[in-house]
């Protein structure tokens, strides 16, 4: 029972595994062991469904639990379900139900103790209060013949008829084993089984209410006929256990035995008739059962996203009620089928709608992907291998099948199709690959490879789904497209429709003592729309009180809020996420002090905050969640700074002495502010770190812009130029290549060409101008006529960048449905366990010993005229280190799995990653940035300890395989140091000069001073060979490598910049990077000199950088 009670996750498969342990050493036990028919007692299971005990064998065990354990429970409660079951079960006991936060819960309890009353402590956290261990330990002692325990100060009597209950909220609280040592902790969270059984109860009192009802009667009068009997049974033992003598003599004896097997007859009888009736019953229901799976399906979709966001937080009570609505709303039908399908179709879309709302846009399509995903596992269409695969491309560490398109098809993309074998539909996939390369290749240049056939065979053999996995393989860019395609022929079009923000709709789905809440992002402030709400409903002016929270702002607010319920006003909260402090105190305000009897009902309580984890889930799940984003896109962003203040007040527009050069100016401003906002998509091609510009920035310079241009006669463009580019938006920019590129692309906006030449462009197919002088109207009319999805030359970048963007958004989708699924079964029908052993077993294999670091002091020491013996051993030290933790968590790993040690959150952190082929944190802690999977990683960590070891057996590299090091700026410090060394030169007086030579990796000899080097790649344009220049890249090249680099020391004053680029160098596409207590930053490494003929402008723009390593 103990280790029943402890495995309260894998309940199951743990009384399956010890059954066949028992069997092994033959000890005797039941084939089919079960604790409901080992411990249950029918009777009391009986009442407890009736007290609204969920009847899935999950929860009645875990009722069964409680009712046998010694220690007091602790229920993991987020739907309530166990909450509801205690309250009415101890309801006839007087329960008292008490929070840690109640100012006078310890007196309650004290109360309790001394009478002997039921104790309900709810919405605990990850904490217990210290004065609650006597309670939970037990720890009674006798004191005048009196049972006494001692609560902080005093001692008080203990009453034997005392029982204690604690429940939390919390999804997956993490309690310490000295917590879960005192209680018991049961996972009430609800299972599909038991959500099922409540639905199709819900769903069968609507539409047969008779049917139900008689159910109901039935299963009440089943309970008091089975205790009835179960009392005679007792009745009977009684006798005989207290008869004396000849039990045929004893008249009174024989008198009860006799009238009780009349009695027990009849209730037999009767009970026969009901359980008749019950079976008939029960056959009409089930036909209702295909709702009850399908919307419980729905409900699980929805709460496991929270964790892709705290805020996404839904309860069972807000699901069951619009369960309810669309039981009514939908479109009746007699046929029993029909009805069914209306019901589902109109409870999923319902569902969509009302979730949609407050997601933010980023993820709407990913809940609509495991909205279709979830429907069709239902119906047993998805195989949950494939599925997997399509999020994570599988794992592998190498491939031994050499790739048959080398010139066109990537690496990353070859090892994938290779590892779709493991599926016996995509068995003979790569085979065809080898065999017709060219068939694929006409897919993978088509600008839709998505709308495609597949060739013969595959087109008409594969499922959607598999036609999925095979476009994640060749073109993940387009997945995103693919995965749209897919919902719409699953599901329907409207699912990736989303609603638009609808204000008046939200308000009408709230009433007084439910908030409603704005997620804030980026960029939106929802109190324009709500004033303007407030006015259109009558409720503004002084029915409208705001407060923006903070700082002793919370007295304010409650007392507010204490106003407004008697009088049917209006309170917004703005920033709740700056209070968390004050945040329980809001939730108990909520729970308490906003209650339907109390409440006017005009009342309104808006909140508005940004995500936070400390939110309080009970204010979350209550009310009504809304997003409203700033529209995504150029054309809406223009649209929007014009139609906001200043710029769509007349008197403003047209107030300036200089008409023409101001609206030509502040198009080209409102231009410039779309621009640097939306760069932000393409990741760091656009911005290293994502700026938050906002409309106050605009606001700003828009005004400045005015008021220089009717100060002045001459338009002041250095002035303005550097109070936008330098102060108003330069002041948010911290990275110095940021600040390098706002300045390029401010330069493109503010100059004398956009007044004087009529024919200027924004971009160079002359899409984008600013219009002829002209009244406002003719601006949005011109607004309005630019295309919905711009190019990304309008932005200064290259046609690849989009490339870039569209995989970027396939990974952010893949990566955040990965944190919604449960661990389970990986491809070929291994147990994760067997996976990860595997695996941790060919890595173990793979890795080398550590470096002897003594032995390489001898032959390689210190010495003043060679530094990169120093550089050598740092090295060395740092791979050591890091080695060291992956080989021991490797061993650890395997070992936790078979169960000789425990599995420490780091280990199962571990596990989780390994298994969807991520490098593990406790890795990555010791390790060299890197954003390669993990395959990739452990083949780029043999790399470089393999070019170590040679450097220690052959002596010091004529070329440096710059990707190699792991603190790359401690090998260029060395290059340096020996030419400062030769040639007594101060170190800081130096710097590199560059020289790309014609060899790609190899050199004949070292140069006389500095060092070659290769491994780097350009990122946003290619090296042109002919030229030996820089030059624009190929269509879907998104990378380029650099032949071998001489790095040549000379004297600051000597270097020429002319005619070259300076591209920073990277050790990650992240770009973005934190200082290091080195001072040098952890990504960023040098700048590199390299020859252009075009101006640099044109290579900031286009965010051209050089990598030492790419991610795949």
């Amino acid at each position: 029972s103990s280790g029943i009670n402890a495995e309260y996750g894998y309940r199951d498969d743990q009384v399956q595994a010890w059954l066949k342990c028992c069997r092994d050493i033959e000890l005797p036990c039941d084939d089919n062991f079960s604790v409901i028919n080992t411990l249950g007692d029918p009777v009391k299971i009986r009442s407890w469904n009736i007290f609204a005990l969920p009847t899935d064998q999950f929860s009645v065990e875990n009722a069964i639990i409680i009712n046998n354990s010694r220690r007091w429970p602790l229920m993991i409660d987020p739907q309530g379900q166990a909450n509801k079951w205690i309250k009415n079960m101890e309801k006839a006991a007087n329960l008292h139900t008490i929070k840690l936060s109640d100012a006078d819960y310890v007196r309650t309890l004290e109360n309790c103790i001394q009478f002997g009353t039921p104790v309900l402590l709810q919405d605990v956290g990850e904490d217990l209060d210290p004065l609650l261990e006597p309670i939970l330990l037990k720890q009674t002692f006798k004191q005048g013949g009196a049972i006494c325990i001692r609560l902080g100060d005093s001692t008080i009597e203990y009453s034997r008829d005392f029982r204690f209950y604690i429940t939390t909220k919390f999804r997956n609280p993490h309690y310490l084993p000295e917590t879960s040592v005192k209680v018991t902790l049961l996972n009430f969270m609800i299972t599909p089984e038991g959500l099922e059984d409540q639905l199709l109860g819900i769903v069968v009192a609507r539409e047969k209410p008779e049917l139900e009802e008689e159910r109901n009667e039935l299963i009440i009068q089943s309970a008091n006929n089975q205790k009835q009997l179960k009392e005679i049974e007792d009745k009977i033992l009684e006798v005989l256990s207290s008869s004396e003598g000849n039990i045929l003599e004893d008249e009174t004896a024989i008198q009860v035995l006799s009238s009780s097997k009349v009695l027990a007859q009849e209730i037999s009888e009767k009970q026969e008739i009901a359980n008749k009736t019950e079976e008939e019953i029960d056959e009409t229901r089930n036909g209702y059962k295909p709702v009850a799976a399908h919307s419980s399906i729905l409900f699980f979709t929805i709460s496991d996203l929270a964790n892709i966001d705290p805020m996404y937080q839904y309860s069972l009570i807000w699901f069951i009620n619009l369960y309810v609505a669309s039981i009514e709303d939908s479109e009746k039908s007699n046929d029993l089928e029909e009805r069914i399908e209306n019901l589902n179709n109109h409870f999923t879309y319902s569902i969509y709608r009302n979730v949609c709302r407050s997601l933010f846009e980023k993820d709407k399509l990913l809940f609509s992907l495991i909205l279709c995903i979830g429907i069709l596992k239902g119906k047993d269409k998805v195989d949950d291998n494939e599925w997997r695969f399509l999020l994570t491309g599988g794992v592998a560490l190498d491939n031994p099948i050499p790739n048959p398109a080398e010139d066109w098809l990537p690496e990353k993309s070859w090892g994938e199709i290779v590892r779709t074998q493991d599926f016996p539909a995509l068995k003979e996939l790569y085979q065809h690959f080898i065999d017709h390369p060219d068939k694929w290749k006409v897919i993978y240049d088509n600008p839709s490879p998505q709308s495609m056939e597949l060739p013969d065979p595959w087109h008409l053999s594969l499922s959607p789904m598999q036609k999925l996995i095979v476009l994640r393989c060749l073109r993940s860019d387009k997945v995103v497209p693919g995965v749209q395609d897919f919902i719409v022929e699953h599901i329907g079009r409207s699912y990736i429709e989303p609603p638009t923000f609808d204000l008046a709709g939200s308000f009408s789905d709230s009433n007084c003592c439910g908030p409603l809440i704005f997620v804030l992002s980026p960029g939106a402030d929802p109190m324009s729309a709500l004033m303007k709400f407030a006015d259109d409903e009558s409720m503004g002016g002084d029915k409208l009180e705001t407060i923006s929270l903070g700082q002793g702002q919370g007295p304010i607010a409650a007392k507010m809020i204490n106003k407004a319920i008697q009088r049917g006003t209006w309170v917004v909260l703005q920033n709740c996420h700056l209070a968390e402090s004050w945040l329980p105190t809001l939730e108990k305000i909520c729970e308490e002090t906003i209650v339907p009897e109390r409440t006017n009902k005009a009342f309104r309580l808006w909140l508005t905050s940004y995500p936070s984890p400390k939110f309080p889930v009970t204010i979350l799940q209550n009310g009504v969640k809304m997003t409203n984003e700033p529209p995504k896109g150029l054309r809406a962003n223009l649209l929007r700074s014009y139609l906001n203040d200043p710029v769509s007040d007349p008197t403003f527009f047209n107030g300036c002495n200089n008409n023409l050069a101001f609206h030509k100016l502040l198009f080209s401003l409102c231009f410039f502010h779309a621009i640097v906002q939306e760069r932000r998509k393409f990741g760091p091609l656009g911005w290293n770190i994502p700026y938050e510009f906002n409309e106050s920035d605009l606001r700003i310079s828009v005004k400045q812009l005015q008021m220089f241009l009717n100060q002045y006669e001459q338009v002041p463009y250095i002035a303005l130029r550097y109070l936008t580019g330098e102060c108003n938006y330069g002041g948010r920019v911290t990275d110095d290549k940021d600040r390098r590129l706002l300045i390029s692309v401010m330069n493109r906006f503010y100059l004398p060409a956009v007044v004087e030449d009529d024919t200027f462009t924004y971009s160079p197919s002359g899409d984008y101008y600013a219009p002829e002088e002209g009244p406002y109207e003719f601006y949005l009319e011109y607004i309005r006529s630019l295309p919905l999805i711009p190019n990304p030359e309008v932005f200064g970048l290259h046609e690849n960048a989009d490339i870039t963007k569209d995989q970027q958004e396939t990974n952010n989708l893949f990566d955040s449905i990965l944190i919604t699924l449960p661990r389970q079964a990986t491809g070929a029908g291994k147990s994760p366990q067997e996976v990860i052993t595997a695996l941790a077993n060919d890595i173990l294999t793979k890795l080398p010993a550590n470096y002897d670091e003594e032995k390489v002091m001898k032959k390689y020491p210190v010495d003043y005229g060679e530094s990169m013996n120093t550089v050598l051993h740092q090295e060395l030290k740092r791979f050591n280190n890091l080695t060291s933790v992956v080989r021991q968590s490797l061993v650890d790993i395997v070992k936790a799995i078979k169960g000789l040690v425990v599995m420490s959150a780091e280990l199962e952190a571990m596990f989780k990653s390994m298994l969807v082929g991520k490098v593990p944190e406790l890795w990555a802690a010791k390790s060299y940035p890197s954003l390669k999977p993990l395959g990739s990683y452990v083949i780029d960590l043999l790399a470089r300890l393999k070019f170590f070891q040679q450097w220690i057996s052959k002596g010091i590299p004529k070329v440096f395989w710059l990707s190699g090091f792991y603190f790359t700026q401690s090998f260029l410090t060395g290059a340096t140091q020996n030419f400062a060394r030769k040639y007594q030169i101060p170190i800081d007086h130096l710097t590199f000069d560059f020289q790309v030579m014609e060899s790609e990796e190899t050199m004949e000899a070292k140069p006389d001073d500095g060092v070659y080097v290769y491994g780097l790649f350009i990122e946003g344009a290619v090296w042109d060979r002919e030229n030996m220049q820089m030059g624009e890249a190929a269509p879907k090249i998104l990378y380029d490598t650099i032949p071998v680099v001489w790095l040549k020391p000379v004297e600051k004053k000597d270097l020429s910049k002319e005619g070259v680029y300076e591209a920073p160098v990277y050790k990650t596409s992240e770009r973005r990077g934190t200082l290091s207590t080195t001072g040098h930053s952890t990504n960023f490494v040098m700048f590199m000199l390299l020859k252009s003929d075009l101006p640099q402008e044109h290579w900031i723009n286009r965010g051209v950088a050089l990598l030492t390593q790419l991610d795949d």
